[in-house]
């Protein structure tokens, strides 16, 4: 009896490791759902369009590669439960019908690649660049955020930098920046040269140019909207890497199966190692500069720059019901320098920062309904010491801003094709200006308070073929410091006819009660002249826009031929806010400017290689009522701009090159034989004339390799303007001992960069 007991035992215990060792062989062969999708998008030239939420911890045992594509969408929805959607050529949209999603409305993806991989044209009217699937831009090897938003047409910066981003003719503070919904008064390092947003933490990067969803407030030229990722990884992972300019690290940390953190900073190396990428950045922002050329005899010395940054993203998934995030980012430039004479020196220097953090709490009632709370404080710090040792004078310059905004969010499905989005927004911001002198005393400090209630109402459909998508809504504004009531309606429309084709009709009314202004060339040591200043109702008006644009796009076979025309009016700007260098710079007025333009592009995948070529046309005007000349071209009127790229692509290896060109910025030129006019430089008509042709070529390369099973890495080069071509960006007129001084600025020369990054 014993006997056939332990007979019996045996037999369960082998059949039950034989059992255990056959789920694990069944488990081995699982592979998660996001590995599978990248597979097939490499296997069938596919995109897959989806939120991170939907395939989170799904794992399957994968199709078999005999598989068609169709047959490989049905396979996956039978074992996950989505639906898969094949929406064009090359794009798969994965949709969810669970009630612990979200019930916001995904963006669906209509052109994918529309310049390179990863930068995608999406259903609303706004483009998206997805860091992890970005290819390469030309010049480009460490993805900058706001340099990779230049590729765009109708967008570029007129004098290179990515403080200086001009949408549509626009000036930069016209532009909204969104790190992960918080306003960012500071765009960039090296006081515009780099951009300050560690592309190592950030997902993905939205533009919009026109058609604003009405949750949005600012920004009456367009939108960039920077996201983290939205989901926990599961496992750690991270990099670090080091180029010319700066040494930086990333880890995501996986907590708990509820919560994760993510990590990013930045440092110069300026402290250890100058580069001749540093030197030409260094030399670029000191042109015509006091860091650069002082007065008399005064000798400049011990020059030092230094710049860091770093962010924090903490999200916790309380239940399948409720979501917390938390996020954090602090960033800052510092220049220091000694002036002297004889035997005195002083130190000058200046200082700029901004440090925010923010708060999400999203709950999920039911399968109708959803609410959102998101609060920001974010601060912004301008600051300069100017020594005057010639006349032992220190000269103290401050602008400040801080903000803080609160903003509720109601969604509501109707049904699967029709959505309501309702919400309440508060934004209180301060800005401060001190100037202060010691010798002789003065002392002027400025400090104002707008506080503006927003209540918004947005509706969303989308047909059942998913061919036609509609959103539009209306966004109410009380400004209570005026008493101002502002209604801002909202449109975009687009249809899909002919199976290849796409109509796009964007429409929105905005407005803005921040702006920046140059008071004088020597402000912030002439390197940062532009501060923050609030509107006042009055000679400081709130900026307003207008602003429309049809679009027509064809799709197939890996031609991609778009065409977009547009019109905005923006009234309420200032002459202080445009940077005018002539008879007008010192004039204190308001006015507006209309831009008329047409954006193109036309692109042609082949196998492993891209290739791409963008036009602008933009016809840029200003209305001074009350200026001698009412109209003339803006000083951000470049009439004609081409882009002409390509790309190779292999497993390993990516290479991209690309021609820059644009019939260069206007200029005011002083009467050719009659400079002088009582003892004042005697203009021609402003902005009558061009500054010559800008043109740069640019090269970059990054190659993947393996260092072990679970640690790869990259290594790339990049070459800006590789024909070291001497492009004038500015250009300025200057009256001294009676004779007209032409001062130029030159873009940057050939720099080179290279970088190494150890991915695990």
């Amino acid at each position: 009896m014993a006997i056939k007991i332990r007979h019996y035992l045996f037999i369960i215990l082998i059949s039950f490791i034989f059992s255990l060792k056959v789920n694990a062989q069944e488990t081995d062969k699982k592979t998660s759902l996001s590995q599978i999708l990248k597979s097939l998008e490499g296997q069938f030239n596919v995109q897959f369009n989806y939120a991170e939420e939907a395939i989170l911890n799904t794992d399957i045992i994968a199709p078999s590669k005999d598989y068609t594509l169709k047959k490989a969408l049905r396979y996956l929805e039978a074992k996950t439960g989505l639906e898969f959607i094949l929406a064009n050529d090359n794009v798969v949209l994965i949709i969810s019908n669970s009630n612990n999603l979200k019930l916001q409305t995904l963006s669906e993806v209509t052109v994918a690649g529309y310049i390179v991989k990863g930068i995608n044209k999406l259903n609303n009217g706004s483009f998206e660049i997805d860091i992890s699937d970005f290819d390469i831009l030309p010049g480009l090897i460490d993805t900058d955020v706001l340099q990779a938003v230049q590729a765009f047409p109708g967008i570029q910066s007129i004098n290179e930098t990515v403080s200086n981003i001009n949408i549509r003719g626009g000036t930069h503070d016209q532009n909204l920046i969104l790190w992960d919904n918080i306003k960012m008064y500071q765009s960039g390092h090296f006081f515009g040269l780099i951009s300050m947003f560690n592309p190592q933490i950030t997902q993905r990067v939205s533009l919009t140019k026109n058609g604003t969803t009405t949750e949005f407030t600012d920004g009456v030229s367009g939108t960039i909207a920077m996201e983290t990722e939205k989901f926990i990884n599961k496992d750690f992972k991270g990099n670090i890497g080091i180029n010319f300019i700066d040494a930086n690290g990333f880890v995501d940390v996986p907590i708990s199966k509820k919560s994760s953190l993510q990590i990013a900073t930045r440092k110069s190396i300026s402290d250890f190692t100058e580069t001749p990428t540093y030197n030409n950045y260094f030399e670029r922002i000191s042109q015509n500069t006091e860091v650069e050329n002082n007065a008399m005899d005064i000798v400049n010395s011990n020059k030092q720059f230094d710049f860091y940054d770093a962010s924090l993203r903490w999200i916790y998934i309380i239940n399948d019901k409720e979501e917390l995030r938390i996020n954090f980012i602090n960033a800052a430039n510092e220049l220091v320098f000694n002036e002297s004479i004889n035997e005195e020196s002083r130190e000058s220097s200046l200082k700029q920062n901004s440090i925010a953090g923010a708060i999400y709490y999203s709950k999920l009632w039911n399968s109708k309904w959803q609410t959102t709370f998101e609060g920001y404080e974010t601060d912004y710090k301008l600051k300069s010491i100017n020594a005057n040792v010639l006349d032992a004078q220190r000269f103290l310059q401050e602008n400040k801003v801080s903000e803080t905004s609160l903003k509720l969010k109601i969604y509501y499905n109707i049904n699967n094709r029709l959505s309501l989005l309702n919400g309440y927004h508060f934004v209180e911001t301060q800005v401060t200006n001190l100037d202060d002198v010691d010798n002789p005393l003065f002392r002027l400090l400025v400090s104002e308070v707008v506080r503006t209630h927003g209540v918004f109402s947005q509706i969303s459909y989308k047909s059942k073929d998913r061919n036609t998508n509609l959103i539009t809504g209306l966004r109410y504004n009380y400004i209570d410091k005026f008493k101002k009531h502002l209604f801002e309606p909202r449109l975009s429309f687009s249809h899909k006819f002919l199976q290849n084709f796409s109509f796009e009709i964007l429409g929105e009314f905005k407005h803005q009660n921040t702006s920046q202004i140059i008071n004088f060339q020597n402000d912030f040591l002439g390197i940062e002249k532009r501060r923050w200043q609030l509107s006042n109702n009055n000679d400081i008006p709130v900026i307003q826009s207008k602003q429309a644009s049809v679009g027509v796009s064809f799709n197939k076979s890996g031609w991609l031929v778009s065409a977009e025309s547009y019109y905005k009016k923006v009234k309420g700007i200032t002459t202080q806010s445009q940077g005018f260098q002539n008879q007008y710079e010192f004039v204190k007025t308001d006015g507006e400017y209309n831009v008329k333009g047409l954006d193109f592009i036309i692109r042609k995948q082949l196998n492993n290689f891209n290739t791409w070529l963008s036009y602008s046309y933009m016809d840029n005007k200003y209305t001074f009522k009350s200026l001698p000349e009412h109209s003339f071209p803006s000083n951000f009127d470049v009439t004609h701009a081409i882009t002409l790229g390509t790309n190779y692509t292999a497993e390993k290896l990516k290479i991209s090159t690309g021609i820059n060109w644009n019939s260069g910025r206007p200029k005011t030129s002083p009467i050719n034989g009659i400079e002088i006019n009582n003892d004042e430089i005697n203009y021609n008509a402003t902005n009558s004339e061009k500054l010559e042709d800008y043109l740069r070529i640019d090269v970059s390369a990054l190659y993947d390799f393996k260092l072990s099973k679970t640690t790869n890495a990259n290594l790339g080069i990049s070459i800006w303007n590789l024909l070291d071509k001497k492009n004038t960006i500015n250009n300025f007129y200057r009256l001294n001992d009676g004779v007209v001084n032409e001062i130029k600025q030159q873009s940057l020369g050939l720099t080179p960069n290279v970088i190494f990054r150890v991915n695990f």
